[in-house]
């Protein structure tokens, strides 16, 4: 026995060694399948985040504020079209892509909280709509949007209670925004030009920033008179110029503008001209084209 005695004692702790090896070669191919599988796992739940976050993130590109004014105390009656603008504008702007703020009958506040939206909303890769029907005001050669709630006397009233859209366009400017595009179906006789001491028909020459595209519904100081359609004759000739279901390609703003000009005047025989001005530095398209 004793000479067998170290032969056994080596041959004991050799096997012992195995054992304890393939114990933990088993152990270690236990935690690393467990940790393929958790990685296999959660990949795909992190991609999905990242997904989410980055749909999330995303801005729109192209926004638009539409509003619409139809009941002003101070006015004879109540102007009907403006709000079925706002309404047609908007379901054909949302049709195109656009991110659409809608508002009927809008307060001063009002105006001031969606211009404050608008803002909030421009990159810069954002192309900006503004869309106003009712009435327009010129003052110190500046135009104004006028709230249903402005309280006018003077024509210092009107910078108080007016938006002027000089300054949406320059907040538009500031906030990086590669593109501005302006309808302004606000060129009707003033209702309070009565109060005031100057002639203030129509609206004024508005000064565009840099890239920005603008069309109204009358020539700088001219007024154009309310149709008895449902919709004003601007919006309907524009709308009827942006909806391109048979064309294969989106339309350049400035031909679309261009051609609801050239049909209006010629549909009034020269009584109604609109005005298109532009300092476009790209083209910029209002549909995407079916």
């Amino acid at each position: 026995m004793k000479l067998f005695g170290p032969f056994f004692r080596l041959g004991t702790s050799r096997r012992l060694l195995a054992v304890a090896a393939a114990l933990v070669g088993m152990v270690s191919l236990g935690i690393g399948a467990h940790a393929a599988l958790n990685k296999r796992t959660a990949e795909p739940v992190k991609v999905a985040a990242s997904d989410q976050a980055e749909s999330t993130a995303k801005p729109s590109t192209r926004i638009a504020l539409v509003i619409g004014n139809g009941h002003y105390p101070d006015a004879n009656a109540p102007l009907t079209q403006p709000i079925n603008d706002a309404h047609a504008l908007t379901s054909a702007l949302r049709h195109e892509g656009f991110d659409v703020d809608a508002l009927e009958d809008a307060t001063h506040d009002d105006m001031v909280r969606a211009v404050a939206r608008l803002k909030s909303k421009v990159r810069a890769d954002s192309v900006v709509m503004l869309f106003f029907g009712g009435y327009g005001i010129q003052v110190g050669r500046e135009s104004y949007m006028i709230p249903v709630d402005a309280t006018i006397w003077k024509e210092a009233d009107v910078r108080r209670d007016g938006v002027s859209v000089e300054a949406v366009l320059d907040a538009a400017k500031e906030y990086g925004a590669s593109a501005k595009v302006v309808v302004l179906d606000a060129s009707r006789r003033n209702p309070y030009e009565r109060r005031f001491r100057a002639f203030s028909h129509g609206l004024a020459p508005i000064s565009l920033p840099d890239n920005s595209l603008l069309l109204t519904s009358a020539s700088p100081g001219r007024v154009a008179d309310d149709s008895t359609g449902l919709n004003s004759v601007l919006v309907t000739e524009l709308l009827n110029h942006i909806d391109t279901k048979r064309a294969d390609q989106p339309q350049a703003a400035e031909a679309i503008f261009d051609q609801t000009r050239v049909a209006i005047s010629r549909a009034s025989d020269g009584a109604q001209v609109p005005a298109v001005s532009s300092t476009l530095l790209e083209e910029v398209s209002l549909n995407v084209g079916h």
